[in-house]
């Protein structure tokens, strides 16, 4: 099964709006939603049946006896994250707490555990059309873990040729995760200054590790100037532009609806299926 994921380096440049289109456009019965801090695929390609949830146990959390606890307020003291505070009694604030474990080696009384804790849930449609995502809780640690349990529960269950990933956006440790193990990336960008630098941003993270990639220009039309800066890019680089989407009112239009913009006749659903088509072409030659 080759694996196609779906880039931006940020959020808002068009991702989940091409990912969305190109299960649409191919039919596909296995995708995944490796944004799990936000995900929202599941939007405009809507699963079949219920979901399998399983909880997600990222890092370990510190758990105090307060019956062991002399409150000689070491932890308070060496915690770095300020997740520990004193009123009355030591308490500790899961949400700035980082796991690391600090409090426990201090702790002089060992009234101070490490416990699994619920970093969040993963979900799994796997009827007709396997879909794969997750949610992780906020404040919640461990994001590139759970993503690779996103992708793990898809081959699972995967029933096609070609799975389509909707990755996270920025160059973080989601992204790295979602990267491991696909055969080709393409990079949804877009011409504006930020645009350009997270696309050299996400490129130069592909390149380290060795992954193909291809790049489309969302609302090229917006700043032809920064378009030619980053065909310009790309041509250095030996980048392959695999096209470029207008900017197209009929977009946010079919989203406000929960559809995808294929299913719209719209100039940048046209853009689209020609990008696709270029994209395939690149993905099956990849080995």
């Amino acid at each position: 099964m080759k694996k196609l994921l779906i880039l931006s380096g940020k959020g808002g440049t068009g991702k989940t709006t091409v990912a969305s289109s190109f299960i649409h456009l191919l039919k596909t019965k296995t995708y995944a939603d490796c944004d799990v801090d936000a995900p929202n695929l599941h939007i405009t390609a809507t699963p079949h049946g219920k979901p399998e949830i399983q909880n997600f146990y990222g890092l370990p959390k510190p758990k105090i006896d307060l019956s062991k606890c002399i409150e000689c307020k070491k932890c308070l003291e060496h915690c770095k994250f300020d997740a520990i505070s004193y009123q009355d009694r030591i308490t500790i604030d899961p949400y700035a707490c980082e796991g690391c474990g600090t409090c426990k080696f201090v702790c002089p009384t060992q009234s101070i555990t490490m416990e699994e804790s619920v970093s969040g849930q993963t979900y799994i449609y796997h009827d007709e059309i396997v879909f794969s995502t997750a949610k992780l809780k906020m404040g919640a640690g461990a994001s590139g873990k759970l993503v690779s349990e996103v992708k793990k529960n898809m081959d699972k269950y995967a029933k096609d040729n070609i799975a389509i990933i909707d990755g996270s956006p920025g160059i973080g440790c989601p992204v790295i995760a979602s990267m491991t193990g696909v055969d080709m990336v393409l990079v949804v960008t877009e011409p504006t200054v930020s645009g350009i630098s997270d696309l050299q941003r996400i490129l130069e993270t592909a390149n380290y590790f060795k992954v193909k990639c291809a790049v489309c220009i969302n609302k090229y039309d917006i700043n032809r100037d920064n378009t030619e800066a980053i065909k310009h890019y790309c041509n250095q680089h030996k980048i392959e532009v695999v096209g470029m989407i207008p900017f197209d009112k009929m977009a946010s239009k079919a989203i406000n609806e929960g559809k995808n913009i294929v299913e719209m006749d719209s100039c940048a659903g046209r853009a689209l299926r020609h990008i696709l088509e270029h994209t395939l072409n690149i993905l099956n030659k990849t080995i």
